[in-house]
């Protein structure tokens, strides 16, 4: 069955079965690698995307599912300027296995739109559902008061 979804400003048309994951139309029939496959059931934040800019798990949402505008890791930069959490990921030497690291700043996106100023606790509660198996939380909290142009 086709669907016509809206994928990084774009609409992109996929022929999949209506319970295909999203993480698997935008990785096997989008080529957008950048969602990564973590846990299959929602708990670990490695499949993150934001549709109409709020994180959804790409793994548990299914294609019939999706309703508006989904933005993933390659859509976040605009006109070829890294988005200011992703140069603060670099400048904060975040990412050590780098598997979780698109989920974290897709999450990360969604909480500056909704507090662009936030605070300790609110980056901890926000990224909670988000796991880093390197634990780098740290540096991700870090990164995140930099783009927000917060002190840590």
């Amino acid at each position: 069955m086709a669907f016509q979804i809206k994928v990084n400003k774009q609409l992109r048309s996929v022929d999949v079965a209506e319970d295909t994951p999203l993480l698997w139309a935008l990785r096997d029939d989008l080529d957008l690698k950048g969602t990564k496959y973590g846990c299959g059931v929602g708990m670990c934040g490695a499949c993150t995307v934001l549709m109409d800019g709020k994180p959804i798990r790409s793994c548990l949402t299914q294609v019939s599912q999706v309703t508006g505008s989904i933005t993933t890791i390659e859509g976040l930069a605009e006109n070829g300027k890294l988005h200011a959490l992703q140069q603060a990921w670099i400048d904060q030497d975040v990412a050590q296995c780098g598997y979780c690291q698109a989920g974290q700043i897709l999450a990360a996106s969604a909480l500056l739109a909704k507090s662009p100023k936030p605070t300790d606790a609110d980056i901890e509660s926000a990224m909670t559902g988000n796991l880093c198996r390197c634990a780098t939380y740290n540096r991700i909290k870090a990164a995140i008061h930099q783009a927000a142009g917060t002190k840590a």
